[in-house]
């Protein structure tokens, strides 16, 4: 689980186009609006100068079609207001058009998802890619009742970070609805389908980042949970270590009852230890927080006495005091693959394979620098 409020607040409006004249022309394509007449394939492909074949093809995710291609057809389907039947195709074979996506919950707390900027990003994103493939996305708290998963009417799930034993995969399975994980299951079977993040390459990558700058006591904070996230971030530490020789220190925290000031608690000890870590690295959204808040109680100057790093996405780090390193977990990419698998799943399509990696990407600031004031990137 990748946890975390975020630095700032954010506010969302949803536009969608309207059509006010009788007749609309782009791109010399005219679309009838009077009566609302819903844009055809054939429109879509003459504006965007390719057959009708290959629009459909971009649409379902079928044949083979370049990127720029790919992208351009996408372009001009949303300018001209166009999805496919595929709700009307759903309805033949006796599907909804309605695809459900998962996030977890923990006990009694309530978790406010859309301010953690990987799940919001990671919602909006799946919320689009459904969009644009013809599917009403909903999201579903991994909390609900039995009663309510086995009567809401879902062709799919997309189910974020699967935990042990977990109770939404059995559910699913007796109402045979096609599932894709997001995070690698923790029990992972030959049938499961998921897509992930590389998230060993983005550890492994941070601690390489750390020690080119000058980092010999490297340390993480890690919480302690049953999703496989924690479980390869321990793993990639390990791995790093006897690739390289450097030591790498983990320290542990509790998600519940309050897991900032558990994890707060995990960097004050680190910190306070008589050799203490010279870099230290967190893995939820807040954790870059926390530990410059610690530093500075102790007087450490960051970075010369302490190189501070985490994996967020929350782009406030690029203006805190130093700015912070951080590792981008691709949750808006993640959320595009895993809606193409679904859908794969969904329409019975040959030749998938069962799994899709997104690479991370490491943003260096000032808060790793191998020197104060060291030339590091603004954002």
């Amino acid at each position: 689980m990748r946890w975390g409020a975020g630095l700032g607040d954010r506010a969302l409006v949803l536009l969608g186009p309207t059509l006010d004249d009788e007749r609309v022309h782009h791109k010399g394509v005219a679309i009838t609006s009077h009566h609302r007449q819903r844009p055809t394939v054939r429109q879509v492909a003459a504006a965007a100068g390719v057959s009708a074949a290959t629009v459909s093809n971009v649409l379902n995710g079928t044949g083979r079609v370049g990127e720029a291609t790919r992208a351009r057809v996408l372009a001009e389907a949303q300018t001209l207001s166009y999805l496919p039947f595929t709700s009307a195709r759903a309805g033949a074979r006796g599907g909804t058009g309605i695809i459900g996506l998962t996030l977890t919950t923990y006990g009694d707390a309530a978790v406010d998802y859309t301010q953690i900027p990987y799940y919001a990003d990671l919602v909006l994103a799946a919320i689009g890619a459904a969009m644009r493939r013809g599917y009403l996305l909903v999201v579903l708290p991994s909390s609900l009742s039995s009663w309510s998963w086995l009567s809401t009417p879902l062709d799919g799930v997309i189910h974020c970070e699967p935990r042990l034993a977990d109770p939404v995969r059995g559910i699913l399975e007796r109402r045979q609805i096609p599932m894709v994980c997001v995070g690698r299951p923790v029990e992972l079977r030959r049938d499961d389908y998921w897509a992930d993040t590389r998230v060993e390459l983005a550890v492994t990558g941070l601690l390489d980042h750390l020690a080119d700058a000058g980092a010999r006591r490297p340390a993480l904070v890690v919480p302690d949970h049953d999703d496989s996230y924690p479980m390869i971030v321990r793993q990639a530490c390990r791995d790093w270590e006897a690739a390289g020789g450097i030591p790498v220190r983990l320290a542990s925290f509790a998600l519940e009852p309050n897991y900032p000031v558990a994890e707060q608690q995990a960097v004050d000890e680190l910190l306070g230890q008589p050799e203490r870590p010279d870099a230290l690295v967190g893995v939820y959204t807040d954790s870059g927080t926390h530990i410059l808040r610690a530093a500075e109680r102790l007087g450490l100057a960051v970075p010369d006495d302490l190189k501070v790093a985490c994996i967020s996405e929350d782009p406030g780090y690029a203006w805190t005091d130093p700015p912070v390193t951080t590792v981008s977990l691709q949750p808006r990419l993640l959320s595009v693959e895993a809606v193409d698998l679904l859908l794969a799943v969904i329409d019975k399509r040959s030749g998938v394979r069962r799994w899709r990696l997104v690479d991370p990407t490491l943003h260096p600031r000032a808060s790793t620098a191998s020197f104060a004031g060291g030339a590091v990137e603004s954002s």
